[in-house]
């Protein structure tokens, strides 16, 4: 594993484990509608989002199918019967475009994305 590697690792993982706040890594959390309808479907949907994030932080099931690059930026799990998945991309601050370098925080605004699997 590169040097590179590693920090995008490191910062993906430091990122993910502290949603909903995320403030040492810049990034975004967004959900697709089959999420968000999956919350709202109960009284409290708080505690569902809540229950979501909870999977995504302890997420640790990493293996060569679902992090071939080794940069823990992808994880599948199930939540209320469905599967989920879940993508960290990288975009320039502006997120117009990619970023130019995934191991400068600076140059980059991480973008988590949970969406059930039915809608990769």
């Amino acid at each position: 594993m590169t040097d590179k590697t590693k920090t995008i690792r490191s910062l993906n993982d430091r990122f993910r484990q502290a949603i909903p706040s995320a403030l040492d890594v810049p990034g975004r959390v967004v959900m697709t509608q089959g999420i968000q309808a999956l919350c709202d479907t109960e009284a409290e949907p708080a505690l569902y989002l809540g229950h979501l994030f909870k999977l995504i932080r302890e997420f640790d099931n990493f293996d060569a199918n679902n992090d071939p690059h080794g940069e823990h930026d992808f994880g599948a799990f199930d939540f209320r019967g469905e599967k989920c998945f879940w993508k960290i991309d990288y975009y320039a601050p502006d997120l117009q475009w990619g970023s130019e370098d995934p191991t400068d925080p600076a140059k980059t605004m991480r973008v988590l994305t949970l969406m059930l699997a039915s809608e990769y």
